[in-house]
């Protein structure tokens, strides 16, 4: 469980991170995706849902 909030706090780091770094670039972000389809939205988010389970198996070790 330790490891499931080290993780959702390392997100919450790098995503503060780039809206203080970049906000300008996460707004046209931000714009981009409202503009985009729903499917092509839902394929994007099973994709990296799928690259995230690849990399957390290859890091771990499985």
């Amino acid at each position: 469980m330790t490891d499931l909030f080290t993780a959702l706090a390392l997100v919450l780091v790098i995503e503060g991170a780039l809206y203080a770094l970049f906000p300008n670039a996460m707004r046209r972000v931000i714009a981009e995706a409202l503009s985009l389809p729903e499917n092509h939205m839902r394929a994007a988010g099973l994709v990296a849902a799928m690259a995230g389970v690849g990399l957390v198996w290859l890091l771990r070790g499985a």
